[in-house]
C-alpha cells in the first residue's frame, strides 16, 4: 500500500504492482492490457536464477525509493500438462513449485526441503487466486518451476506423478516468488498454454496464441488487480 499527502491527509492508494515475465515479446503482451497506474512489467529473462535477481533488484528499488511493490506477478507463456490444461488455456498457481530443485537418489527425487535446506513452494493469496479464477476462467492449480525444459513424455509423466495438481510448467516463477518472499510481497502467477509438456514439436507450439491469451486475461484482470490489498489474503 502506497501512502500519498492529499490536503494534508494521508489517503491510500493502489497497490503498486509488478509483472514480471522471461522474455520481451511476453512482457509486450501483458503491458499492451495492464496500462495502470503503478504497475510496472518488466522483462527479466529465462530461467529461474535471472528471474530472481532482476525481480530482487526492482523489488528493493522501489523499496529504497519509498514506493514498494504490493504485489508481484510472474506471467508468460508455459508447456501444459494435457489434458489438464489444453494449449491456449489459462493456469493460475495455487502452488508455485521447484520441480526440480533437490537429488537424484537410488530411490528417486528429493525435493531440497528432504535435504534438510530451503523451500520448494511458494503459495499465492487463495483470495486473489479465487478472484483470478473468476475474471479470466484460468483453471488454478500448481505451475512448476523447471531449469531444464521437459523434452519426454517419460519426464512428464513423473513430474505429474510428484506433483498431481500440476497443469503447467515454466521457468521462472520460482525464481519471482524466492525473490518476492525475501521482501515479505504477495506473489502471483499467470500463465497461457502455448505447448504441451512433453515431447518437443515446435511445428505443434502456438506461441502468437498463448500470447494474445496473456493479453486477453491481463485485459479481464486490470479491475482485479486495481482493486486487490495485500491484506486480502
Amino acid at each position: 500500500m502506497v501512502l500519498q499527502a492529499q490536503e494534508g491527509q494521508l489517503t491510500t492508494s493502489a497497490v503498486r504492482l509488478l509483472v514480471a515475465t522471461a522474455v520481451p515479446a511476453e512482457r509486450d503482451a501483458v503491458a499492451q492490457a495492464l496500462d495502470l497506474p503503478g504497475v510496472d512489467v518488466i522483462a527479466v529473462g529465462v530461467g529461474p536464477a535471472r528471474a530472481a535477481a532482476a525481480t530482487a533488484t526492482a523489488l528493493t528499488r522501489a523499496a529504497l525509493e519509498g514506493a514498494p511493490y504490493g504485489l508481484a506477478v510472474s506471467a508468460g507463456i508455459a508447456g501444459g500438462f494435457a489434458p489438464h490444461a489444453p494449449v491456449g488455456s489459462l493456469v493460475v498457481a495455487d502452488e508455485i513449485t521447484a520441480a526440480d530443485l533437490g537429488a537424484e537418489t537410488p530411490d528417486g527425487f528429493l525435493p531440497v526441503t528432504e535435504l534438510g535446506f530451503g523451500t520448494v513452494t511458494h503459495r499465492p493469496p487463495e483470495t486473489l487466486v479465487r478472484d483470478v479464477v473468476s475474471a479470466t476462467g484460468a483453471r488454478p492449480g500448481a505451475v512448476l518451476t523447471v531449469s531444464t525444459v521437459t523434452g519426454t513424455a517419460v519426464r512428464a509423466a513423473r513430474l505429474r506423478e510428484r506433483h498431481p495438481t500440476a497443469l503447467a510448467e515454466a521457468m521462472e516463477g520460482f525464481g519471482v516468488a524466492e525473490a518476492a518472499a525475501a521482501h515479505g510481497t504477495p506473489v502471483l502467477e499467470l500463465r497461457a498454454v502455448s505447448n504441451p509438456v512433453g515431447p518437443r514439436d515446435r511445428a505443434a507450439w502456438r506461441i502468437g496464441d498463448a500470447l494474445a491469451a496473456l493479453t486477453g486475461a491481463f485485459g479481464k484482470l486490470a479491475p482485479v488487480l486495481e482493486g486487490w490489498h495485500p491484506h486480502d489474503r
